[in-house]
C-alpha cells in the first residue's frame, strides 16, 4: 500500500511518479523499498493519467452515495461501465 500511497502523494505534490522519486518517499517513510513492486508499479502507472483516473474512481465511489437506493436514471450506461473500468483498473493496482 506504501508504494501507490507514494505514487498518489508525488502526483498530488506535481512531482514525477517515477523510481527515483518513489524510492525516496519510501525511504523517507521509513520502509524498506522493495525494487520489485516499484518497478511494477511504475510499468503498471505508465501512461496512465493519474488525475482522470481519480476523477472516475470519486464519481464510482461518490454515486452510490449521492443517490442511495434510488438512483437517478440521468446515468448513461456508457459513463457507468466507463466508471466501472476505471475503477478496476485502480483496483488492480491493489492485488
Amino acid at each position: 500500500m506504501e508504494y501507490i500511497y507514494g505514487a498518489l502523494l508525488l502526483h498530488k505534490l506535481g512531482k514525477p511518479v517515477d523510481e527515483t522519486h518513489l524510492k525516496k518517499v519510501i525511504e523517507a517513510a521509513g520502509a524498506h523499498v522493495d525494487e520489485a513492486k516499484v518497478k511494477t508499479l511504475i510499468a503498471s502507472l505508465h501512461g496512465v493519467d493519474i488525475a482522470t483516473e481519480l476523477a472516475n474512481a470519486q464519481i464510482a465511489v461518490a454515486a452510490p452515495a449521492a443517490g442511495g437506493a434510488a438512483a437517478p436514471e440521468a446515468a448513461a450506461p456508457a459513463e457507468e461501465k466507463k466508471a466501472e473500468e476505471s475503477a478496476a483498473g485502480l483496483a488492480s493496482l491493489f492485488g
